[in-house]
C-alpha cells in the first residue's frame, strides 16, 4: 500500500477472521483493492495524488468496527467504505455520523443502517426489506405459504423474518420461527415436519449452524419434497459448494447483480475471476462499486469530508451493475441507490459449481 503523505486516503472495514464470514470479506477486499489500483493506473485522484486504502478486519464485531471507524477518523481518511454483516455496519455507520466522517457502505442491507436521518451514510445494496420482498414473491410464485425459519439471534435475523411474515399474509402465507439456539438440527426437522411447511429458509451464520442443518434436512425422508432457502446469500460463494457438494444445491439465495454485466462489468467480472481464482460475487463488484462511487466524488469535490457528504445526491456514475445514483427513500435514514438489480439464485442440482436464476425483482 501507498505511504507517501500527499495520497488520499479512504478506509475499508472488512470481515477477514472468524467469525466474520471471511470467503465473502475476501471478495469485498478484492474488488475494493481491483478498482483502487485501477484509480491509480489512471493517475489518482487529480490534484490530490494516489489513492490509499486503509484496511481494517472487522472480524463481524461490532465494537471493533466502531474502533476501527474512530481510528480510520484520527488517520485523516477522507471516507470510510466497506463492511458486509449488517450489524457490524450499523455499528460504523452510527460512529461515522458521529464523527462526521462519510461512510459509504458497500453490502449491509439492514433498513434501520442508522436510528436518525443522516447526510453522512450512503448505501449501495439494496434495502433489507426490498430484497426480502422479492424473495417473498419468489416464494409466493413458487406455490410456498406456509414457511418455517430456522433463525439465529439478531437484529437481521428478525427482521428478516418480520417482513417475509409482513409481506406473506396478505397472501395466505405464514411463517413459523424456530430458535436454533434451543433446537439441535435433528430437532428443526421434527418441528419442521410437525409445522407441515413447505420451505424452510436458513437465517443462520455460515459453517455453523448453516452446514449441519441442511445435513440434517437433506437426510431425513421426512422433508424430501421441502424447499431450503438461504436469503442472505450463504450459497454464493465457494466454500458452500466445496462443504455441501450436492446437498447445497437448490437452495435459493438472494444476489445483486443484473441478468447481464454492463460492458464495465464484464471487463471487471475477468479481472476479478484472475484476482480470485474463482468466479467473483456480488459482494466483489459491491466493493469495486464503492471505491468507483468515492473516487468519483473525490475527483469532483477533493477529500474535504463535508463537501463529499454533501454530494451524495449529485452522484450518477456508471457502475458495474448499472448507473449508480443516491436518493431519499421512505423509510431509509441514509442515502440509498434505488434499486441495484435483484435476482433469486440457486445453484443446479444437475451441476452445482453452475447458479441459475430462478426470480428476478
Amino acid at each position: 500500500m501507498i505511504n507517501d503523505a500527499s495520497s488520499v486516503r479512504i478506509g475499508a472495514l472488512v470481515p477477514l477472521t472468524r467469525p466474520g464470514w471471511v470467503e465473502a470479506g475476501q471478495h469485498l477486499l478484492a474488488g475494493l483493492e481491483l478498482a483502487v489500483r485501477e484509480v491509480n493506473e489512471a493517475g489518482g485522484i487529480a490534484g490530490h495524488g494516489p489513492l490509499e486504502l486503509l484496511v481494517r478486519d472487522t472480524a463481524a464485531d461490532p465494537q471493533r468496527a466502531t474502533a476501527a471507524v474512530e481510528e480510520l477518523a484520527g488517520l485523516g481518511v477522507a471516507a470510510v467504505t466497506g463492511e458486509f454483516h449488517s450489524v457490524v455496519a450499523r455499528a460504523a455507520a452510527t460512529a461515522a455520523d458521529a464523527l462526521a466522517l462519510p461512510f459509504l457502505c458497500s453490502s449491509a442491507v439492514l433498513d434501520a443502517l442508522t436510528d436518525e436521518p443522516t447526510d453522512w451514510v450512503a448505501r449501495l445494496p439494496p434495502a433489507q426489506s426490498h430484497g426480502w420482498r422479492c424473495y417473498a414473491d419468489f416464494l409466493v410464485d413458487a406455490g410456498h405459504r406456509r414457511i418455517a425459519v430456522a433463525a439465529d439471534p439478531s437484529v437481521y435475523w428478525a427482521a428478516g423474518t418480520g417482513i417475509l411474515r409482513e409481506h406473506l399474509a396478505p397472501r395466505g402465507g405464514t411463517v413459523v420461527e424456530l430458535d436454533v439456539r434451543a433446537l439441535t438440527p435433528d430437532a428443526v426437522c421434527d418441528a419442521v415436519a410437525e409445522a407441515g411447511a413447505t420451505a424452510l429458509l436458513l437465517l443462520v451464520g455460515f459453517p455453523d449452524p448453516a452446514v449441519p442443518l441442511v445435513r440434517s434436512v437433506r437426510r431425513d425422508p421426512r422433508l424430501a419434497g421441502l424447499m431450503l432457502g438461504a436469503p442472505a446469500g450463504q450459497p454464493e460463494l465457494g466454500e458452500w459448494a466445496s462443504l455441501l457438494g450436492d446437498d447445497g444445491a437448490a437452495v435459493p439465495f438472494l444476489r445483486y447483480l443484473p441478468e447481464r454485466l454492463n460492458p464495465l462489468g464484464t471487463r471487471v467480472e475477468a479481472a476479478l475471476r484472475e484476482q480470485l481464482g474463482a468466479a467473483p460475487s456480488f459482494v466483489a463488484f459491491e466493493g469495486y462499486d464503492a471505491v468507483t462511487v468515492l473516487a468519483e466524488l473525490l475527483h469532483t469535490h477533493g477529500p474535504d469530508r463535508a463537501r463529499l457528504a454533501a454530494s451524495w445526491p449529485q452522484v450518477d456514475v456508471e457502475g458495474t451493475r448499472g448507473r449508480i445514483r443516491f436518493s431519499r427513500v421512505p423509510g431509509i435514514a441514509v442515502w440509498q441507490w434505488a434499486w441495484p438489480p435483484v435476482q433469486v439464485v440457486d445453484r443446479d442440482p444437475a451441476a452445482p459449481a453452475r447458479l441459475r436464476v430462478r426470480h428476478t425483482g
